[in-house]
């Protein structure tokens, strides 16, 4: 049976599935307003968790087809997975800010050939052994096992109230997680009368327990050097400053104490910062430093893709210590090598 949350003053919440997954589920979280309910992120694009949503929408008192609109608070597919599917379903319009809307795009006209190309490129330039990046210049001929995710129909702008009839919701763009990936304020009295000011729907940006991954989410044709973990950095502080009074976020449980979970995530970041300083003392490529991380298991058990992701948050580490000036890489390496300075 499908579990669901009241968090009182017209906000619940559904635990939606994600297949294979140790985080288990996503929360999905509907709030009412006067033209019916509005999603905040639908799940991942599957039966069972498209059953899981439609039956949590009717233990909420309500149905998929009165959804009124959905908000999405980044584009990766356990966030905005069903988006397209409750549209068809209800005439509901998406949202989602524009950086996010872009990597949409990307997706949804991805040619196989150029994707695997420029990511078999990117992996080598990290210094990734051959035998990890042979499978993508293999898989060139065939598709990809795509996802098409739906184009919203509206743009979220930061700092902007949504339009949702009957209730104050502002957007807050947090980049770091994603380009695009936004907080969602609640600005209205605490139901619980909670000391804080007002509600923050956190999207993966802030959770109780878990750090979420810093990676890169770059164009192809674009060469702008982005610096995603330093805009994460400054997107907690935002967060901080705001000082809800509880978080609902879209993974694990709601809670409070919103500014002492951003300081232990802000400590988490540069606790790890200096730990890779130590690993720099020799010159190393970003795969090498992926390697020597710590991660939530050792690095022979990581599956492939995982690995993808984990050179890629190691790699928005060493930007983040490159523009700060405590790493620099070293001249005429190929693969490109970082050094402590």
């Amino acid at each position: 049976m499908t579990r669901t949350y009241d968090h009182g003053g017209g906000v619940r919440s559904i635990q939606v599935p994600i297949p294979d997954n140790p985080l288990g589920h996503t929360l999905v979280h509907v709030v009412d307003t006067d033209r019916g309910p509005v999603l905040i992120d639908t799940g991942w694009d599957d039966p069972a968790s498209w059953d899981a949503l439609a039956e949590g929408l009717t233990a909420c008192g309500t149905s998929v087809g009165e959804v009124h609109g959905v908000v999405v608070t980044h584009h990766h597919p356990d966030h905005h997975g069903l988006s397209g599917t409750v549209r068809e379903a209800s005439g509901a319009w998406i949202t989602m800010h524009e950086a996010d809307t872009a990597i949409v795009r990307r997706t949804r006209s991805a040619e196989p050939e150029r994707w695997f190309t420029y990511m078999a490129a990117k992996l080598t330039a990290a210094g990734a052994p051959e035998e990890h990046v042979a499978p993508l210049r293999g898989a060139r001929r065939h598709t990809l096992p795509g996802l098409s995710p739906a184009l919203p129909d509206r743009e979220i702008v930061p700092g902007e109230l949504l339009d949702l009839p009957g209730r104050r919701l502002r957007a807050i763009w947090t980049p770091g997680h994603t380009p695009g990936h936004v907080c969602l304020h609640l600005e209205e009295e605490h139901p619980a009368q909670l000391p804080g000011h007002g509600r923050l729907f956190s999207g993966d940006h802030v959770l109780p327990e878990i750090t979420p991954h810093i990676g890169l989410y770059e164009d192809p044709d674009d060469d702008t050097v982005t610096d995603p973990l330093g805009d994460y950095l400054d997107s907690l502080e935002r967060i901080a400053r705001l000082a809800p009074a509880e978080i609902l976020p879209a993974h694990q449980h709601a809670f409070t104490g919103a500014e002492a979970r951003v300081r232990e995530l802000l400590a988490h970041h540069e606790a790890r910062l200096t730990g890779l300083l130590t690993l720099l003392r020799e010159p190393l490529t970003a795969w090498q430093l992926a390697e020597r991380m710590e991660w939530n298991r050792p690095w022979e058990q990581i599956p492939y893709g995982s690995r993808n992701i984990a050179v890629s948050e190691a790699e928005s580490h060493l930007r983040r210590l490159v523009k700060l000036g405590r790493a620099e890489t070293v001249t005429g390496s190929g693969p490109v090598t970082y050094r402590a300075v």
